[in-house]
């Protein structure tokens, strides 16, 4: 995803790990997904570089733009 910040929920949808939102929204609320390495149950939970996603074996770590500011 193009962009600095991106909730849990929709990571999930964008990258096809979850069939919609509400998809998105159950499997985080069951304790289902991590974020890097804790069970993570916040669905709006703001995601940025270098956090790593685990899901149903599988795993994505975001990546920032390049020639993004640093905060």
């Amino acid at each position: 995803m193009d962009t600095e910040v991106v909730a849990l929920c929709d990571l999930l949808k964008v990258e096809n790990l979850a069939q919609s939102g509400g998809e998105a929204k159950f499997m985080i609320a069951e304790g289902r997904v991590r974020v890097n390495g804790e069970i993570e149950t916040r669905k709006r939970k703001k995601l940025r570089a270098n956090d790593v996603v685990n899901y149903a074996g599988q795993t994505l770590k975001l990546v920032g733009r390049p020639g993004a500011a640093a905060e």
